[in-house]
């Protein structure tokens, strides 16, 4: 939510994925996914560093 308030290329995205016809709902899930995908290979290799 707060990327969607305040990252330039979240809003960007949230423009482009309604005009597709995509609801807030399914927006939300989609960004959900994205910041996953962001943050686990930053997670994974802090625990491989650490071991």
């Amino acid at each position: 939510m707060t990327r969607m308030a305040h990252d330039e290329r979240t809003r960007n995205y949230v423009k482009r994925r309604t005009s597709q016809g995509l609801s807030k709902r399914e927006i939300i899930r989609c960004l959900k996914r994205y910041v996953a995908r962001e943050i686990y290979p930053v997670l994974t290799s802090d625990l491989t560093t650490n071991n």
